[in-house]
């Protein structure tokens, strides 16, 4: 994307590539920020707790409406913040339709300081199969510690962060000293299909010197995480033919494989008898400084006993630094409407994630090329490529980070790890690409229990409070770096 509109305030990359030792706050001013935050987190809860009853999945089987109630509420928030320019725009879709409405709210710098951007989503995912709640995914549930309802994690609590954040330094009196500008997305997880365009739509109004994207994890409950690395992401379906229609399987089955065994040998050509991707093409980095311990994975995976792990090396380099395919979907006969016939074709999704370093569309490239090369007993096979989204590494030592490794170290009282991603956010090369200058900050509310996508999704309300806190420390510290 070529840049438009005004150049980015501030600093002109300092944040990005300079090292520099933040000055802390007094212990006074902390004790008073944080006492602030403990005052006013009873009604972050219960703001937080009115976002999640709004059903705002952006998918387009699901009602717009609710996404648009959405923004308005989340337009509410911030104007009730204290931000004195808040608006609610959309851009157009790459098909010219409209994207989901977004919520910008601002307070421009004083002259000579940053402008940190801080950006979430209200949008959700579908919930999925009601019974597989323990609650309704729409009314918010607090069991122990943990708040629960669909986007109470991914990302309505990375909204009410930002939200939190400002109401806190609003309470404590003081000019934290930075521009502010608050973007809320509306379809992240749809895609982001109109982002790029929106981006060149406001380029001035979003150009900010520092960008934090509150859309990531925590490495555990009480140890926060700085999100260095994010895999990128290729997906779409591979159609596997073998008949120009269904025959009968007793007449014609043995010199023809249905399709749904066509297919289940080229799904299997994709990773060796061990587990690694056999896709010539895709490769990895080196292995990652921290690890994930195997009994904490496969607890918060979910891995069955007597299941074993796929691929070699270290489980955090398998899911961070290494590529990864995933089948999401398949169209085949299902059981319950099956009758004696071969199946002529079936379908399958597939997400491949890509490590730092490896170009997404040559990534796509081998893997058409191996599902060409695989086509069982010369099925005809198609490729239908779909999202493409390049994958992030960010500087561990920038002033930026040095800041929020500050911030965070008080919030919690202990060091935060720097962390990998398996998943993807593509948006953030858009950011980079329209912002070349800015150094982008990838934080987030969730740990491995919040289930972000799945069912009993959830967010541990006392981390929430310390990224609130981290936040607002986080956002005086870049004023004086």
């Amino acid at each position: 994307m070529e840049s438009r509109g005004a150049p980015v305030r501030g600093g002109g990359g300092r944040y990005r590539d300079a090292v520099t030792t933040p000055t802390p706050d007094t212990p006074d001013l902390t004790a008073a920020l944080r006492a602030h935050v403990d005052d006013l987190f009873p009604a972050v809860q219960t703001d937080l707790e009115a976002l999640v009853r709004i059903p705002s999945v952006s998918a387009s089987a699901f009602d717009p409406a609710h996404v648009a109630a959405s923004a308005e509420a989340v337009a509410d928030l911030l104007r009730d913040a204290g931000l004195p320019e808040v608006q609610v725009l959309r851009s157009a879709r790459p098909d010219a339709s409209p994207g989901a409405p977004a919520v910008v709210a601002r307070r421009p710098a004083p002259d000579g300081a940053p402008t940190v951007l801080l950006y979430a989503h209200h949008d959700v995912q579908p919930p999925g199969d009601p019974a597989d709640w323990t609650s309704d995914p729409f009314v918010p549930t607090q069991r122990g510690e943990r708040l629960f309802g669909r986007g109470a994690a991914d990302d309505k609590a990375g909204v009410m962060a930002h939200v939190g954040a400002l109401r806190a330094l609003a309470a404590l009196g003081e000019d934290p000293g930075v521009g502010v500008t608050v973007f809320v997305e509306g379809e992240e997880e749809s895609g982001s299909p109109s982002f790029a365009q929106f981006l060149a739509d406001h380029h001035e109004l979003l150009a900010a010197d520092v960008i934090v994207v509150a859309d990531s994890t925590n490495w555990k409950v009480g140890v926060p995480a700085l999100t260095t690395s994010l895999r990128g992401l290729v997906d779409g379906v591979v159609t596997v033919e073998v008949l120009d229609h269904a025959v009968h399987s007793g007449m014609f089955g043995g010199p023809v494989l249905d399709a749904n065994l066509a297919m289940a040998r080229l799904l299997a050509s994709l990773h060796d008898d061990v587990g690694n991707v056999a896709v010539t093409g895709l490769t990895g980095a080196g292995e990652p400084e921290v690890d994930y311990v195997e009994e904490d994975f496969r607890a918060d995976a979910g891995v069955l006993d007597g299941v074993r792990l796929a691929g070699e090396g270290t489980i955090a380099g398998r899911l961070w630094t290494k590529p990864a395919v995933a089948v999401i979907g398949l169209d085949a006969t299902d059981v319950a409407h099956a009758s004696n016939t071969l199946a002529p074709s079936a379908a399958a999704k597939l997400s491949v994630r890509i490590p730092p370093g490896v170009d997404p569309r040559s990534a796509e490239d081998a893997l058409r090329a191996h599902l060409e090369a695989h086509a069982p007993f010369g099925a005809r096979v198609t490729w239908t490529p779909g999202e493409q989204g390049k994958a992030f590494g960010a500087p561990a030592d920038s002033a930026a980070m040095q800041a929020a490794r500050a911030a965070f170290a008080t919030a919690w009282g202990t060091d935060p790890v720097d962390i990998g991603v398996g998943g993807s956010i593509p948006f953030i090369a858009d950011l980079l690409e329209a912002y070349p200058q800015a150094a982008v900050l990838v934080t987030g509310v969730e740990d491995p229990d919040s289930r972000a996508h799945g069912a009993d999704e959830s967010v541990h309300l006392g981390e929430l409070r310390k990224v609130v806190l981290a936040e607002a420390l986080l956002l005086r510290g870049l004023a004086r770096g």
